[in-house]
């Protein structure tokens, strides 16, 4: 996973409350098990909306999406957020997130940034011309126009992002710990060892 430091760019302003996951992705991209590709048919049904958001050029790659309150409800399929990372999205941010989805993210290096409504209501104002800024070290989004927003993280969340260490990396870091367990096993309780094939 890429460490997450600090985003800045353009943000998708999309804003609706409770998209689900299959409005992320519907379930006809699920048959694949290739995170690749997917960020084509994020927001399938939004995307075939004149004027929709996603297909906007001025929001080409943007790596910022802000939605409404419960992004991400429904069912629980990791595939919305490999379709988010697949698309270039980083963080997400919102009043409230579904758990779940808010979980899948986390595990793939994207953000959830929780704002009171009347904070993500004027960065939607600021997304339709102007960057915005997700800085993670300090836990804030700031604006140019000296908006300054602090959220909220779960400090091993953010330590793991910042490291950019995802569940395989947290395991490697302990590897000598598990090395060292497997050989005191092995000497102490030799009947443990599988046998030859």
């Amino acid at each position: 996973m890429e460490p997450f430091k600090q985003v800045e760019g353009r943000a998708y302003p999309f804003g609706r409350k409770n998209v689900d996951t299959d409005v992320i992705i519907p379930a006809e991209f699920l048959k694949t098990i290739s995170r690749e590709g997917l960020g084509e048919g994020a927001f399938k049904v939004v995307r075939a909306e004149d004027g929709n958001v996603f297909d906007d050029p001025e929001y080409a790659g943007a790596p910022v999406l802000i939605a409404g309150d419960n992004f991400g409800c429904g069912s629980s399929r990791e595939h919305a957020a490999w379709a988010l990372d697949d698309m270039g999205v980083r963080v997400v941010i919102a009043p409230s997130f579904s758990d779940i989805f808010s979980s899948n993210a986390f595990k793939n290096g994207i953000l959830t940034v929780e704002l009171p409504q009347d904070a993500v209501d004027r960065l939607m104002e600021v997304a339709a011309t102007d960057p915005i800024t997700v800085d993670l070290d300090n836990q804030v989004v700031t604006t140019p126009f000296q908006d300054r927003f602090e959220f909220p993280i779960d400090p091993f969340r953010k330590s793991c992002l910042l490291a950019g260490l995802d569940e395989i990396g947290l395991t490697l870091e302990s590897s000598d710990a598990i090395s060292a367990y497997e050989h005191k096993v092995a000497a102490d309780k030799p009947w443990l060892a599988p046998g030859p094939a």
